[in-house]
């Protein structure tokens, strides 16, 4: 990973290391439906950033893992060997667990879990390439495949990440201002119930900044989620019209 000083991640005139300004996110893109044995699918680019997710389910969970009045939902995020600069190893890491948890804790305000009792559903995550912000992007592929797969939900869930450079907040932090910058801060949604479902952070905020941080956010997550909404209706709408012809 390149070292990189402040200066070099955010020019005076407020320009950052791959071009874009301090409240402009990286280009966003949803493709539904990209796996055919999978009940739900969905891959994100997200800058550089390319995730694919998988659901399987609902269907009926063993018992010692039931729940007899809600759903089971499994997250599992992976990044594949290729994924990055340096080669990861194979093997499934902690990092890679705690981030499964993340992300699942993401999603689970968004999921009527009590609409599929005794049932199981597996969400399966693998980052093909990464460049900083993987666990937004993963939430937001994540969210589209559930929604896919007809799993009931009261929102999509959308993410994005607040980075701070040079004592300035900027918006969808790409690796090189995740390394090097002096905060992360991502941020996950339920835009139209306006509802945070994750905020964890590396670095230190202050109040002021947090809230200014939430601020920026809900501006940028309103733009990708229209993006989310409309690869879902990219897939449906010609399904509904040809039904009613």
């Amino acid at each position: 990973m390149s070292k990189l000083s402040q200066e070099e991640l955010l020019t005076d005139d407020g320009i950052r290391n791959d071009g874009r300004r301090v409240d402009e996110a990286r280009p966003f893109e949803v493709e539904v439906g990209v796996l055919t044995q999978a009940n739900g699918s969905a891959l994100v680019r997200q800058g550089k950033n390319v995730i694919l997710a998988g659901v399987m389910g609902p269907y009926e969970a063993e018992r010692h893992s039931q729940y007899l009045d809600r759903a089971v939902l499994k997250v599992r995020y992976h990044m594949q060997p290729y994924s990055t600069n340096d080669r990861k190893s194979p093997t499934y890491s902690r990092r890679e667990m705690e981030l499964s948890r993340a992300i699942r804790e993401a999603l689970e305000p968004a999921v009527i879990l009590t609409d599929l009792p005794r049932t199981e559903i597996d969400v399966f995550i693998e980052v093909l390439q990464a460049d900083g912000g993987t666990r937004c992007a993963s939430v937001n592929a994540a969210s589209v495949a559930l929604a896919d797969a007809g799993i009931p939900m009261k929102d999509l869930v959308t993410a994005v990440a607040i980075g701070k450079i040079r004592d300035t907040l900027v918006i969808d932090i790409n690796d090189l201002e995740d390394e090097n910058g002096q905060a992360d801060f991502p941020i996950a949604m339920m835009p139209n119930k306006d509802k945070i479902t994750l905020l964890q952070m590396n670095g230190l905020l202050d109040e002021a900044e947090i809230k200014k941080s939430i601020d920026m956010a809900r501006g940028v997550i309103g733009s990708l989620y229209t993006i989310q909404v409309n690869a879902l209706k990219k897939k449906y709408t010609p399904l509904a019209v040809s039904k009613e012809g």
